[in-house]
């Protein structure tokens, strides 16, 4: 099976880009956020790889980092998330954002992918509750948003629904909310909402 691949750039398309390797092209789909940032044509371009073999084709799917190929793995292991999907789940929602949408339950999060409806979602939060990618750069911020819970829940819980009250997404939310209490753990909910709102406006800004 091939693991990765190294080439160089001939086309980005619409879901897909073309790698020349040894002047060999091979069409490899990936996500939004691959395609991003693979480089210009022409550019040296290398792509961690997973490969799907079936009785008519043989597809390869090309990731930019090893946690969102990961990811992908874990995604499609779920009952009506194929590769279509699970590449429309990585468009829209990077792997960090999808290990704090799992920590906080934002099925919504979900929702924003191309082909997921409300009953999918909830499945997604459901079957992957607990798992992400073994990766520690993605288990990072689920891990403290969801020490953060474990610590202080009310604390936390109340700053995130003032959040969404307010528009926020809570995948949005928890990521900054948890980070904010991580700072200072003894931190009470008013100071906590209003630091976190300060942070989603540098970000914003």
């Amino acid at each position: 099976m091939i693991a990765k691949l190294t080439g160089t750039l001939d086309t980005i398309c619409d879901g897909f880009l073309i790698l020349d390797v040894n002047g060999v092209g091979y069409r490899v789909f990936c996500s939004n956020r691959t395609l991003s940032v693979v480089g210009q044509k022409g550019g040296a371009c290398g792509l961690f790889i997973e490969t799907q073999v079936r009785e008519d084709h043989i597809h390869l799917f090309g990731f930019a980092d090893n946690a969102e190929k990961e990811w992908f793995s874990i995604l499609t292991a779920v009952q009506g998330v194929g590769a279509k999907v699970a590449l429309a789940i990585l468009s829209a929602l990077s792997p960090n954002e999808l290990g704090v949408a799992l920590a906080t339950s934002d099925s919504k999060a979900f929702t924003k992918a191309n082909g997921v409806g409300p009953k999918l979602a909830s499945r997604l939060i459901t079957e992957l509750k607990g798992k992400s990618p073994t990766s520690l750069d993605s288990m990072s911020i689920s891990s403290s948003v969801s020490g953060a819970f474990v610590q202080s829940a009310g604390v936390v819980e109340e700053a995130i629904s003032a959040l969404t009250n307010l528009g926020y997404g809570r995948s949005e939310a928890g990521i900054v909310v948890g980070s904010v209490y991580q700072s200072d753990e003894n931190i009470n909910v008013s100071d906590l909402i209003r630091l976190s709102l300060k942070e989603i406006g540098k970000k914003n800004g």
